[in-house]
C-alpha cells in the first residue's frame, strides 16, 4: 500500500510560493493552430495578466487558467479554441480533475502560500477541495469578476510581482 506524503508549504519565495488563478474566457484567438492559452484567451481578465506577467517566464510559470472544457491549463499549455460555457453540472464534473491536478502541484513543488483568483463564483467551485484543506490552507484573494481587476493589481503590487 503506497501512502501520500503529507502536502507542504512551497519555499518561501516572493514568485514560487504564490499562484495566479483565472478563469478562461468566451473570446478567443481565431487560430486553427494550437496557442498558448494565457495568448489564446481574449476576454476577462487574461488580456491586463497577458501584459502584466506575459514576458516574465518564472511569474508567467506561477499562471493557472481554470477552463470549462480542459480543467486546469498552464499558460503556456498549447490548445486550440473551443465552445464550451462552465455550468454547475460541468463543474461538479471538472472539480475532482481539477483538484487532482493542483494537489498532484502542490505535492510536487509545495502548497503556495499564497493564492489570488480572478474568477466568477462557479469557476471558485472547482477550487473547493484545495481550499478545503484544513492544515495548509493558502491565503486566498479572490476578485470575483474580471471588471475588479484594479484589485488584482494591487495585489500583485503587495506580492512585488513585475
Amino acid at each position: 500500500m503506497t501512502t501520500t506524503p503529507p502536502l507542504q508549504w512551497a519555499t518561501p519565495d516572493p514568485v514560487s510560493d504564490r499562484l495566479v488563478i483565472v478563469g478562461c474566457s468566451r473570446r478567443k484567438l481565431a487560430t486553427n493552430r494550437p496557442a498558448p492559452a494565457l495568448d489564446l484567451y481574449l476576454g476577462g481578465c487574461v488580456p491586463q495578466l497577458r501584459a502584466r506577467l506575459g514576458s516574465h517566464p518564472a511569474h508567467r510559470a506561477r499562471i493557472r487558467i481554470l477552463s470549462a472544457e480542459h480543467g486546469v491549463l498552464t499558460a503556456d499549455t498549447a490548445l486550440r479554441p473551443y465552445n464550451r460555457p462552465l455550468d454547475h453540472a460541468r463543474a461538479a464534473e471538472l472539480r475532482p480533475v481539477v483538484s487532482a491536478t493542483l494537489l498532484a502541484e502542490a505535492a510536487t513543488a509545495g502548497m503556495p502560500r499564497r493564492l489570488l483568483v480572478v474568477a466568477e463564483p462557479l469557476y471558485l467551485h472547482l477550487l473547493g477541495d484545495l481550499l478545503d484543506n484544513n492544515s495548509l490552507r493558502p491565503k486566498l484573494t479572490w476578485i470575483p469578476t474580471h471588471h475588479r481587476w484594479p484589485e488584482a493589481e494591487a495585489t500583485l503590487d503587495e506580492w512585488g510581482w513585475p
